[in-house]
């Protein structure tokens, strides 16, 4: 299976990159490609910039300043998220990836004024996150980063595709048994993907 990766934290000595090289290595070890996307790594610009809003529903083309990444998130049958969550959502350039990437005629169309989804070459999707607080307090700010990803991308992927939300929450006050533990539960789930 052609697998997108997309990794979004800064610090190369982070439990989230420790996450992020398990994710790779576990799932070219059970045979996929993958296309490993750190969005840090390759300098991403989240920012939709005046003209892309202007043409927000025109058609792609080549020339467009996210073309490879279209060409990338269409060419996966799996995609994996692995990223932190910072105030309650993602980080910025994971955000600005949906923003720039997620477009009319890419990740959806408009039938009659109504949303039609279209990834449906992506069969399963997994995120891979960490909390600095707790579940419950997670769940008092309703949680938003796991309902985009089983709610919202849910929709918008193969009908009936798995998809798997695998969070370390209290990150504040995790120790090496509970990030071991994690890493452990990540590794499990890259091995079945």
């Amino acid at each position: 299976m052609n697998i997108l990766v997309l990794y979004a934290h800064p610090v190369e000595t982070s439990f989230n990159a420790g996450l992020h090289r398990t994710i790779v290595e576990r799932l070219t070890a059970a045979g996929h490609a993958v296309d490993d996307c750190d969005l840090y790594a390759e300098d991403f610009d989240p920012r939709l910039t005046r003209q892309e809003r202007l043409g927000y529903h025109d058609q792609r083309g080549p020339d467009d300043a996210v073309a490879s990444y279209i060409e990338r998130l269409q060419k996966a049958e799996g995609l994996v998220l692995s990223f932190p969550v910072w105030n309650y959502g993602y980080p910025a350039i994971l955000k600005g990836f949906f923003d720039r990437v997620f477009l009319p005629g890419v990740s959806f169309k408009l039938v009659d004024g109504k949303v039609r989804p279209t990834l449906h070459n992506i069969r399963r999707l997994t995120a891979v996150t960490t909390y600095g607080g707790s579940r419950f307090r997670a769940m008092l700010m309703g949680d938003p980063p796991r309902k985009i990803v089983k709610r919202m991308l849910r929709a918008t992927i193969k009908p009936g595709a798995p998809v798997s939300y695998l969070a370390h929450y209290s990150m504040n006050l995790s120790t090496d048994d509970t990030r071991k533990s994690f890493m452990t539960k990540v590794a499990a789930s890259m091995d079945v993907f």
